[in-house]
């Protein structure tokens, strides 16, 4: 007897009464109508590509002459404050003397200026670095001359303070040392001259970095 309702309920729920009843709802044996999904695909937008643009120092730019001049003229003060690094050197290798001969009036003139070093110095600190009439060419190259000859003086300081002595192993030391400054120092020197005559600006390791923070 129970199972009179279940048929009557199960017919009453045919498809042609369902979809008379809900005529919103899909044939089961048909394809709904879904959107196409060709047609609407999400359009992502497009971002225009942007270009990094790097700038270098002097790049597409001429230095003028007398910047040039000025700059190398500068790295002149370090340079013969340093040649008494390479006594030791000169010593023992009598031939790289000569490399230097040609240098040698204009070395002989700076050293027969009383307290040349001392007015150099000021010059191009108080007269070049401090001075906005230059350009900053000019200006860095100057500052880092300075720094350059500042360090140099360094261990002179030392020696005096620690008194090495003339043989023993702080002698040995202390010429391994005033060598490997004076090597230094020229390379410097020729590095500097050489981008200076160029137009370019020369960064000397740790002297640069220095410099800049004065400038």
């Amino acid at each position: 007897m129970a199972s009179i309702p279940l048929v009557h309920f199960s017919q009453s729920l045919t498809i042609p009464n369902l979809r008379t009843r809900f005529p919103f709802l899909p044939h089961p044996l048909t394809t709904p109508n879904l959107p196409n999904l060709k047609s609407q695909q999400h359009k992502w937008p497009k971002f225009k590509s942007t270009t990094v643009t790097r700038m270098s120092y002097n790049k597409g730019t001429v230095t003028p002459a007398t910047d040039r001049l000025v700059s190398a003229v500068a790295y002149t003060l370090p340079f013969f404050n340093s040649l008494q690094y390479g006594r030791h050197l000169f010593m023992q290798y009598p031939k790289l003397g000569y490399l230097f001969d040609p240098l040698l009036p204009i070395i002989g003139l700076y050293r027969s200026i009383p307290y040349a070093s001392f007015v150099a110095f000021f010059a191009l600190y108080l007269g070049v670095v401090r001075n906005p009439s230059f350009t900053h060419y000019v200006r860095f190259n100057s500052m880092q001359a300075v720094t350059l000859d500042v360090l140099l003086v360094l261990p002179l300081l030392l020696q005096r303070i620690l008194s090495p002595g003339r043989s023993g192993l702080g002698f040995r030391i202390m010429v391994w040392v005033y060598t490997a400054l004076f090597v230094f120092s020229v390379l410097c020197f020729v590095y500097s001259l050489a981008s200076c005559v160029l137009g370019r600006t020369p960064y000397l390791p740790i002297v640069a970095d220095a410099a800049a923070r004065q400038i």
